[in-house]
């Protein structure tokens, strides 16, 4: 199944400058290498070498956070819009 991926702009180096893609997964987890096989070294930004998200990203599904959700293992469904954001600091 197809989902729209919304790319923030220090992740487009690897989309050559896409700001969103197409991409295909059940859940979080298969969209993710899903990208690393279109989008080498896309997912080492994402996923941590624990295979967690990386404290500073954060991914939403149709705008809901997955941490509150099932995680990686949130389900996706045609039509879906993921969107992956880095956490931002200021102040």
């Amino acid at each position: 199944m197809a989902v729209e991926v919304r790319v923030p702009p220090v992740l487009r180096k690897f989309t050559t400058g896409a700001h969103s893609v197409r991409a295909e997964g059940s859940t979080i987890k298969e969209l993710l290498d899903n990208l690393e096989a279109n989008y080498h070294g896309l997912k080492t930004e994402i996923i941590a070498p624990d295979g967690s998200v990386h404290r500073f990203i954060n991914i939403y599904r149709n705008g809901e956070d997955i941490r509150y959700l099932d995680r990686l293992e949130t389900p996706l469904k045609e039509g879906d819009v993921v969107s992956i954001l880095p956490a931002i600091a200021g102040g």
